[in-house]
């Protein structure tokens, strides 16, 4: 049987998970799938390779790497002075050449995007990078709403634990979702994130999202399609409007208005995807009212409207 080698491309302050991540569930899909699969982390110069944390990981040097099947490439701290490293830029074009296919997770991308692999594709790294990554490359098709985006043999992921849905996603498609699915139970992680399933939430952007206005953001999430007034929201978790204004900002780092928005953006977004529900009625459902207060609305989260969104949506 083929022994199919995944090379890991490490560099000083590396993001110990990225690399970690995938090569963990390389390793769990072994014993599901009967596939010989080596793992080989490389870097520059071979032997211990410091992360970010601290924690070594010992690889091969890059002019030893062999014949790959894919090649990850991590994040981190360090991939600036990664990025500045022509030896490391010239081995990642020279085994993209070679390999079946190239993955990058996090601000790896930028390595990627660095090498002109990502030029004219569609990919995406760490949504607190995307400003930085769109200036940078201007000719990537930048999703940054994604937790993994592959483009013909190209592969790119999120931030840090994307890398392991990326990883699993690749598994299902060397040896089907069976194989994929046990080795997700195996490490007791989610099977069904798809890569275009949004890097953001809502709650999880909130500075106490379990705080006291958990449970009214929940009702308002279940009466999206109702009108929202910071009155009625006041009224719900038994304040004063002027109050409830004041100390919702305060505890959640965000004005009512702008979670009720945040709130009907994440619903709107994952209606559009999932289902073929028009524009329109999306956008009635979900209480933006007219189609155009949804687009200004989505521009304004991700930089595109909702008919692109779908679209790209339907053609992955």
């Amino acid at each position: 049987m083929r022994n199919h080698v995944i090379g890991v491309l490490i560099f000083p302050k590396f993001q110990l998970l990225d690399a970690a991540g995938p090569a963990s569930v390389f390793e769990v899909s072994r014993q599901f799938s009967g596939r010989q699969v080596a793992i080989k982390p490389l870097a520059l110069v071979g032997g211990l390779v410091r992360s970010s944390c601290g924690v070594e990981m010992y690889a091969r040097d890059i002019k030893r790497a062999g014949a790959l099947d894919t090649l990850i490439v991590v994040g981190g701290a360090g991939t600036d002075e990664a990025l500045c490293c022509d030896p490391i830029i010239a081995f990642v074009k020279s085994a993209a050449r070679r390999a079946r296919r190239v993955a990058s997770v996090c601000s790896g991308a930028y390595v990627l995007a660095q090498a002109g692999l990502l030029d004219g594709r569609r990919a995406t790294t760490h949504w607190s990078r995307s400003n930085d990554f769109r200036a940078a490359y201007p000719l990537v098709r930048l999703q940054p709403d994604r937790i993994f985006v592959k483009d013909d043999n190209v592969w790119t992921s999120a931030g840090i634990t994307a890398g392991i849905d990326l990883a699993l996603a690749m598994v299902a498609e060397d040896c089907g979702e069976a194989v994929a699915k046990q080795t997700a139970r195996h490490l007791i992680v989610y099977h069904n994130r798809s890569g275009g399933q949004s890097q953001f939430s809502t709650l999880l952007e909130l500075k106490s999202p379990t705080g006291r206005f958990g449970p009214m953001l929940a009702w308002v999430r279940e009466h999206l399609d109702e009108r929202l007034t910071v009155e009625r929201m006041a009224d719900h978790v038994h304040m004063s409007a002027r109050h409830f204004t004041r100390t919702f900002n305060a505890e959640t780092g965000m004005s009512p208005a702008k979670a009720v928005e945040r709130l009907r953006i994440e619903v709107a977004k994952a209606r559009l995807e999932s289902n073929s529900d028009s524009i329109e009625s999306v956008a009635r459902s979900t209480g933006f009212g007219d189609p155009e207060r949804m687009r200004r609305a989505f521009i304004r989260a991700f930089g595109q409207p909702p008919q692109s969104l779908r679209r790209s949506t339907r053609n992955r």
